[in-house]
């Protein structure tokens, strides 16, 4: 069975199927990469919570940065919030996102 939560016409927030909770990309507000990463993670906890799961249970998280020179100051965010013996497998990359003023943007799959 597949749960979709949140839906709307181009996406959902949330999509759970067997056991898994997969999320759509999130963004924050913020001036600099280290305010959208918090407000970012804030979302992501939020979404996770709504899911049924939580951050010491994702599996996989990807990030996107619009300036890779920013992954220093994102990763002191990530570390900070990161459950540390609870780690997903994770992937950072530079890309152009959907709006100027974004500086990163990260997306998880969690366990239920």
């Amino acid at each position: 069975m597949i749960e979709r939560i949140d839906v709307g016409p181009r996406m959902s927030k949330i999509v759970k199927h067997n056991g898994t909770v997969y999320l759509c990309g999130q963004v924050g507000d913020g001036e600099t990469v280290a305010d959208q990463t918090r407000d970012c993670l804030a979302r992501i906890d939020a979404l996770l919570e709504k899911a049924g799961s939580s951050r010491d249970r994702i599996l996989q998280a990807i990030v996107w940065l619009a300036d890779i020179g920013d992954f220093a100051e994102m990763n002191a965010v990530w570390d900070a919030w990161v459950v540390p013996e609870n780690t997903p497998a994770r992937a950072c990359g530079q890309v152009k996102l959907a709006r100027p003023n974004l500086k990163v943007e990260i997306t998880v799959i969690a366990a239920c």
